[in-house]
């Protein structure tokens, strides 16, 4: 698993602007920079090719991680959003029946986002996609009444160590075999700045770890996650929804962005009660990132616009008129159409890549795969 160092990843993700953000590139200096721009010129290869241009090229020439004919850096990055996620999950079945997976450099995920990232990169999105309707399967994940026995109301535990690994599991050596490398951000609960936990991922139980880690929703999943070395993280949702600026600071030259919100679903500050109640957890688990949390919907704001803004960066919504999702969703019916919605919404956008080529896969997004021990889910 290929990693930065934490500490540098947070400087590279809080940088101001575009422009900031791409000479604070981590792919090398000013001298390197000089290189790759010349080696632009050489070839023809010019920032005015879109991302799809960039995949459908590489998936046309069989272009490898390691092995590429260009010098772009294409990331996949991938919203957060707890349940919202089921809409990205269907994005990502797409990406894998069209073979597009080995055609991005790194894939960028916050919260539920890293975790479809996983799916991804080990080969499994059609499973993935199952996932939400399977019975039983997401009220053992969530369920708000563990409140009235002051447990919380995520299962982080159950998620990552009982489905993901035995019951619906995720190939978390298969990830990090992939020269495609994953990258969770998390948000530091000392400070609330956004953290890429790819520097701390080195075998399974960390990667595991990483992946509890950015999936730490606060208040409903319990107290932060602590990693090796003692610092804690919480859901990397809370300062980067959309690690898009991550991304930029890694030295992505272009990047295909997977959203779980509709354009008009915009980030809403939570009502007086469940502010205080929020605010409560802060200050006793998490009170560095208070001030990350309280101004999310400000950031998420700026962050649409700085999206917009950015030529060689392409968003996938759910379309107008999508079924809006709570975190909490558990409800088969409105995931299982959330999925199914979120894989029509890319097999238009990505359907100028298409070929010919064997490569291509075929998922079954409407239709629920058994899953072994279904039973013990009811």
């Amino acid at each position: 698993m290929r990693g930065r160092d934490p500490d540098r990843a947070v400087g590279l993700a809080t940088a101001g602007s575009g422009g900031e953000l791409r000479s604070a590139s981590s792919r090398g200096g000013a001298g390197e920079q000089r290189e790759s721009r010349a080696r632009r010129k050489e070839t023809g290869s010019t920032m005015r090719a879109t991302v799809l241009d960039v995949l459908a090229e590489r998936r046309a020439h069989g272009s490898t991680p390691g092995a590429r004919k260009d010098d772009h850096r294409v990331a996949l990055v991938i919203e957060g959003g707890g349940s919202r996620a089921a809409y990205s999950t269907g994005m990502i079945g797409v990406i894998h029946e069209r073979g597009l997976a080995e055609c991005f450099d790194a894939v960028y995920g916050s919260s539920a986002g890293a975790l479809n990232g996983a799916w991804l990169l080990c080969g499994r999105a059609p499973e993935a996609m199952a996932g939400w309707t399977a019975p039983g399967v997401m009220r053992k994940v969530m369920d708000s009444r563990r409140v009235v026995r002051g447990r919380p109301v995520v299962d982080l535990d159950f998620l990552i160590n009982v489905l993901y690994t035995h019951l619906l599991p995720i190939d978390f050596a298969a990830v990090l075999a992939n020269p495609v490398s994953l990258h969770p951000l998390g948000t530091d609960a000392a400070d609330g700045r956004p953290v890429d936990l790819a520097a701390l991922i080195r075998d399974v139980r960390t990667l595991k770890d990483a992946l509890r880690a950015t999936s730490c929703l606060p208040v409903m999943a319990g107290p932060p996650i602590e990693l090796d070395g003692g610092r804690r993280f919480l859901d990397g949702g809370v300062a980067e929804p959309v690690p898009i600026r991550t991304a930029l600071g890694d030295g992505a030259t272009h990047a295909l962005v997977l959203r779980t919100r509709r354009l008009d679903e915009q980030s809403e500050p939570p009502g007086a009660l469940a502010g205080r109640v929020t605010s409560r957890w802060f200050r006793r688990h998490a009170p560095g990132a208070l001030t990350a949390w309280d101004s999310r919907p400000a950031r998420t704001l700026e962050a649409e616009r700085f999206l917009a803004g950015l030529p060689t960066v392409l968003q996938i919504r759910p379309p107008l008129g999508s079924p809006s999702v709570s975190r909490i969703a558990t409800d088969p019916a409105l995931l299982g159409s959330a999925v199914a919605i979120g894989h029509a919404a890319a097999a238009i956008v990505l359907k100028q890549t298409s070929s010919n080529d064997p490569r291509a896969r075929r998922s079954a997004p409407h239709e629920p795969a058994a899953l072994p021990g279904r039973s013990r889910l009811r």
